[in-house]
């Protein structure tokens, strides 16, 4: 059963009458098997119609939407052998980032990302995909393991920011993604990243200072949340709505920007309604963009890193 969003309200109600419609066929004799297939067609289309223009707010809620492919979902559905390694050999494994090696179509790698759970106890066992500093310093371990074993690194990047707890700062929240954001620019290696979701402030840059960066369609990348950039400007968060136009998050503004590389296509309704196709979409984009970055040196994929991002704003 498919979660509505609040903008969704309309479809909600013709796919409802539908399923009504649907029960009453089946439990009588009357044939309205046309006026349900007239129905679906308009909830197709109302669809089609709603998702073709959303908002940057409106985007930003299916990027959140609970239901969306998570971390796991893309382990399970687009690589294969992957063996997960834990911890960060200083203070303990944080859940918020999972990383470890992988195959994805035969292409041997190192695959990490953010994991927020998808019900009450694991959102609590991942930090709602919020990491400590132990998860950034987790995620340097594996791509200088990556770039020991020349392995290319893939990263999906769904986080609403970094953990902003007490305990993290104490630990050294700021410099843990400064670390790892620099590990990223000095890989020798090939880095694809894809923003699957939300792509919240440093906690996402930490892990997509990459050679290649994918968005999907309906996923919003931002230096703060929009509830943040409105409680700063007008001291309300009801103004997000407002913030999230202004800072233009979503893919089809930061491609124009030049802030990421490629947009990745979601089936109609978002990936949360066609999950298998969004991780397939998604999977083939990523191979796409290792395999134009195979050829390349050491020296030329830093040189390409550090071209890229010096030039965004230029």
């Amino acid at each position: 059963m498919v979660s509505f969003l609040e903008f969704e309200k309309p479809i909600a109600e013709l796919e409802a009458r539908i399923i009504e419609l649907r029960a009453t066929a089946n439990a009588g004799d009357i044939d309205i098997s046309g006026e349900i297939d007239k129905l679906e067609q308009r909830a197709s289309k109302m669809l089609v119609d709603t998702y073709a223009k959303l908002s940057p707010w409106q985007k930003t809620q299916v990027a959140r939407h609970p239901d969306r492919p998570h971390f796991k979902d893309y382990v399970a559905g687009m690589f294969d052998n992957f063996m997960p390694l834990a911890g960060d050999r200083a203070f303990a494994d944080d859940q918020a980032i999972i990383g470890g090696f992988a195959t994805l179509d035969e292409r041997r790698l190192v695959v990490i990302g953010h994991e927020k759970g998808d019900d009450t106890a694991s959102r609590v066992r991942h930090n709602f995909g919020m990491a400590k500093p132990e998860g950034y310093r987790k995620a340097i371990r594996l791509m200088q393991l990556a770039d020991r074993f020349g392995l290319p690194v893939v990263t999906l990047v769904d986080t609403s920011g970094a953990f902003p707890g007490v305990q993290a700062e104490e630990r050294g929240q700021a410099e843990a993604i400064a670390r790892s954001t620099e590990q990223c620019l000095a890989l020798g290696v090939p880095m694809v990243a894809a923003v699957v979701g939300e792509g919240g402030s440093g906690g996402a840059v930490a892990l997509a200072a990459a050679n290649r960066v994918l968005m999907f369609e309906h996923a919003v990348y931002s230096v703060i949340s929009p509830e943040g950039c409105a409680s700063i400007l007008w001291r309300t968060a009801e103004k997000a709505s407002d913030a999230a136009t202004a800072m233009q998050v979503t893919a089809q503004h930061l491609k124009s920007l030049g802030v990421i590389d490629r947009i990745v296509p979601e089936p109609v309704g978002g990936a949360h309604r066609e999950p298998v196709q969004a991780i397939a979409n998604l999977g083939a984009a990523i191979g796409e963009e290792l395999d134009s970055l195979a050829g390349l040196s050491a020296d030329a994929l830093r040189t390409d890193r550090a071209d890229k991002f010096l030039a965004i704003g230029v």
